[in-house]
């Protein structure tokens, strides 16, 4: 039996409303054809700025998986989680736009957010998309050697410069910025760039960190490459630890463009691979920091008994669990009920410009294996609980 069952923690601060309504909305997403269509015609009225429609996704999908329209609206939703010992994780969840003046906008969305958690605890991670910065297309081209235009080296350029204001004013205010990880075709360019702002900022402590998806193959070799390089230069590192968002995307390219698959052939090596990260971070506090990021229960579990094993505190400085804001509330409340360093991603944004965003969250809420019926399965439970 599972150590998070315990739905009264879970959701002490829903309201019997909001749980039937959450009920409504998973069973919707439940069904992968009615969630494309639905998606399909989302998008459509939203992009043609039907009113009524904006309504109904505030009242829903925003509603449960959105902070606010602004990290000032959001903060009734930061002091409540921060009331059960749950950080909140600001995520400007603005996608789809490619154009600099958008690229520097977001930059200063970024700079802001910074300046908001400086000192505060129920902040404890700023983030960003590295496709928030720059094109995925430019990545790439700079990640395959690509020789570059005179405005594609201009480009660049100001990708460098956005990581480093950002990465400068981190340290400056001593707050930790995390970097998402994205698509196997640019990841490798990113994490060059990352590495270089560790070199540079994580001299005294690990203040810039980087995510790693564990379902790609070569990751935890990747991280011994990382410490050693460290070690050697004398900074620290700081890692976020998810499983991985895009297989569907890269199993496809990698097929279409003959070359290996860089995603691991089973479930059971993802989740092997993603063990074999909490072990790597725990064998090496002195210099390592980990975030694990995820709603699979058994890591969870498994990652607190290590903590045990090793006789480290629940709320030890380096470790910290994280889920996404409206999912996995038995992980999450349960965490900050033992005092562990528990979070929640909280993305926030006008209701028009997260709709890419939410769909893309409908979607993998469907192609996870057993999310959608779990969630559905807790929530009716604590139905039955307070009808009893």
């Amino acid at each position: 039996m599972s150590i998070f069952n315990d739905t009264q923690i879970a959701f002490q601060d829903k309201t019997t409303g909001q749980l039937k309504k959450a009920y409504w909305m998973f069973k919707a997403i439940e069904n992968p054809t009615l969630t494309n269509l639905g998606i399909g015609m989302l998008n459509f009225t939203v992009k043609n700025n039907f009113p009524f429609v904006q309504g109904v996704v505030r009242q829903t999908l925003f509603e449960q998986f959105v902070g606010g329209e602004t990290r000032e609206t959001s903060m009734e939703v930061v002091k409540k989680l921060f009331k059960h010992h749950i950080g909140s994780i600001f995520d400007y969840a603005i996608e789809g736009k490619e154009d600099e003046k958008t690229f520097d906008h977001t930059c200063e969305e970024i700079k802001q957010n910074i300046k908001f958690a400086e000192g505060n605890p129920a902040i404890p991670f700023v983030v960003f998309k590295p496709t928030g910065f720059g094109k995925l297309d430019l990545y790439t081209a700079v990640q395959s050697g690509k020789e570059l235009t005179s405005s594609e080296k201009q480009e660049w350029e100001n990708i460098k410069k956005r990581y480093d204001e950002v990465c400068s004013l981190a340290h400056e205010k001593n707050v930790v910025l995390m970097i998402d990880a994205e698509e196997t075709q640019m990841q490798d360019c990113v994490d060059d760039l990352v590495n270089a702002m560790m070199e540079k900022y994580n001299k005294d402590k690990a203040i810039v960190w980087n995510t790693l998806q564990m379902y790609r193959t070569g990751r935890i070799e990747y991280l011994h490459e990382d410490l050693k390089r460290a070690q050697e230069k004398g900074y620290f590192l700081g890692y976020k630890f998810v499983r991985g968002a895009y297989m569907e995307k890269e199993r496809e390219r990698a097929a279409a463009m003959n070359y290996p698959d860089p995603i691991q052939p089973t479930k059971e090596a993802t989740d092997d691979n993603y063990n074999a990260a909490i072990d790597f971070v725990l064998s090496n506090l002195d210099r390592v920091s980990g975030y694990f990021g995820t709603h699979n229960e058994r890591s969870t579990e498994l990652l607190m008994d290590k903590m045990r094993e090793k006789g480290l505190q629940n709320d030890h400085p380096q470790i910290y669990f994280g889920q996404l804001y409206g999912m996995s509330d038995n992980i999450t409340y349960y965490l900050g009920d033992k005092k562990y360093n528990a979070s929640k991603y909280l993305p926030y944004g006008p209701v028009k410009d997260v709709v890419p965003y939410l769909t893309r969250r409908a979607q993998e809420n469907t192609s996870v294996a057993g999310q959608t019926g779990r969630e559905l399965g807790l929530i009716e439970k604590e139905l039955q609980r307070r009808k009893a």
